[in-house]
Order: C-alpha cells, then sequence, then structure tokens
C-alpha cells in the first residue's frame, strides 16, 4: 500500500473518491483495499462516490464510517433490484447540518445523481462540504453543465452572506469531466458562472504542476478503456472566501497501486489538504 504525505501544521485533509461500486471481477477484495487506504490517510472529511448498499443491511458509507470514526451522511437510500447507488460523506468533525439535492436529469425533472452536503465544525468555523457525482457519458457535457449549475445554486445558499468573510464551500466529487471542459470552465470562472459572483478554483493545479489523471491507462481496470489519462476527480473551492481560510498546501492521488494485490477502484481518488487556520 502506498504511503502518504503527513499533513501540514494548520491544515484539514479532505479526500474525494469513487469507490466502484461492487463493479469487477472480486469487490470482496476491493472493499477492504478501499478501507485500508482511507483509514492510511488520516482525512478529515471523505467524500465518496458510487457506495453500494442492499436491501440485506450491506451499506459500505455506514461501514467506512465505523472504520474511520467518523459521522456519515449518504443520501436517501433508493432501491433498484435491492441494490443501492450513491454518494456519501464521512467526517470526523461534528456534522451541524446536512441534507441532499437531486440533480437535474437528461429531461430537465429531479433524476437519480444526487449532491450530498454537510455543514462541518471545523477549526475555521462552519465548513460546508459538497459531494457530487455528475453525468457520465462522453455526449452529455450540455446536461453536465445543468448539474453543475445545479450544485453551484446550492453552493450559494451553503455559503450565506457576506462570503468574503466565511470558509470556503468545499465541492468534491467525479465530474466526469476534464479542467478544459465546458462545465469546468463554468465552475471555475473561465466562462460565464452559472451563478453571479461564485466561481471555484481547482486545488489541484494550485499546489501541483503535473496533470493528475484520476482515471489512468497504468490501472488494470482501465485496460480497455475508450479514453484514458483524463483528470475527472476534483476537490473545488469557493471564491471569494476568507483568506488564508483555504488555501491549498498539498494534494496527492489516492489509491494509485494495489493493496494486497488488488487495486481499490478503477478511479484514483484526490487527498487535498486545506488550510483550515489564520
Amino acid at each position: 500500500m502506498s504511503v502518504y504525505p503527513d499533513r501540514p501544521d494548520g491544515t484539514a485533509r479532505i479526500v474525494t473518491w469513487n469507490l466502484w461500486w461492487r463493479f469487477g471481477d472480486e469487490p470482496g477484495r476491493r472493499v477492504p483495499a478501499i478501507a485500508d487506504t482511507l483509514a492510511s490517510l488520516d482525512a478529515d472529511v471523505v467524500c465518496l462516490q458510487e457506495v453500494y448498499g442492499d436491501d440485506t443491511g450491506v451499506d459500505d458509507a455506514t461501514a467506512l464510517g465505523e472504520r474511520l470514526g467518523g459521522q456519515v451522511v449518504r443520501n436517501e437510500v433508493r432501491y433498484y433490484q435491492g441494490r443501492s447507488f450513491g454518494n456519501a460523506i464521512v467526517s470526523r468533525w461534528p456534522v451541524r447540518r446536512a441534507g441532499q439535492q437531486r440533480l437535474p436529469g437528461a429531461d430537465g425533472l429531479p433524476g437519480h445523481r444526487t449532491a450530498v452536503w454537510v455543514v462541518v465544525d471545523a477549526p475555521c468555523g462552519e465548513l460546508p462540504v459538497i459531494c457530487t457525482h455528475l453525468a457520465f457519458r462522453f455526449d452529455e457535457s450540455a446536461l453536465r453543465q445543468t448539474q453543475a449549475a445545479a450544485v453551484a445554486e446550492l453552493a450559494a445558499e451553503l455559503r450565506g452572506d457576506d462570503p468574503g468573510e466565511r470558509p470556503p464551500v468545499v465541492l468534491c466529487g467525479d465530474l466526469n469531466a476534464v479542467p478544459d471542459s465546458d462545465e469546468l470552465r463554468q465552475l471555475t470562472g473561465r466562462s460565464v458562472p452559472a451563478v453571479p459572483g461564485l466561481v471555484f478554483t481547482d486545488a489541484w493545479p494550485q499546489v501541483r504542476t503535473d496533470a493528475g489523471n484520476t482515471w489512468v491507462g497504468r490501472n488494470p481496470y482501465l485496460a480497455t478503456a475508450a479514453w484514458p489519462e483524463r483528470r475527472l476527480d476534483y476537490v473545488l473551492l469557493s471564491w471569494p472566501r476568507r483568506a488564508p481560510v483555504g488555501k491549498p498546501v498539498q494534494a496527492f492521488l489516492v489509491g494509485d497501486g494495489p493493496v494486497d494485490g488488488i487495486w481499490p477502484s478503477d478511479h484514483l481518488g484526490v487527498a487535498v489538504d486545506l488550510t483550515v487556520l489564520g
């Protein structure tokens, strides 16, 4: 298993990871590999996508929360053929408020994809965190832009008045889009933002010069992938915000190699250490 960097003083560790549900040939081996990896990170807030559950009582979000010693907030469980698929947040800090929002589907109505959110009691004060997973098809950029706009509107509600004096909204997830896509340009202010006065900064390029791809050909699950070598997973920070709170100090990839002989997921995760004091 990889050895991850220590967390700098005065920072919080935020992690986002798509767990690949129970797909693949050996999910029974992948689940402990995921748990061991997350436990080794000593993260404060973990945002998870493609979380498995079923109507027999199995719930990977709850199991991970117990392993990590954190409070779990997940989307409303909706079963299909006895199994569920969703997003979850695990926080070691107390959760003050929490909820979910269903994102638009292709018909414009609320669909099956969600944004799960929490407001946690962090060292910098109340810190809003959103975990989401946008539409995945190559040809669904327009839908992802609509979904990203809905997430931005949610972030605007959570950040409240006078955002320049408050901690940022932390937006995490598998956005299924590359950094120069229209949907990421919309979120990061390189095109017209969905909410005037609200844009997000991408943590990875603030502290790294490499691509940070999370969907990679070296992962054996992607041996036949149509389009590997992409960065699809993000930690984004709302702007304006109270400096230096929310400043990225360090970022690294998670799950980039086998654990006990098996890769944990088809995605690599992203960990970011953010300044929370000052």
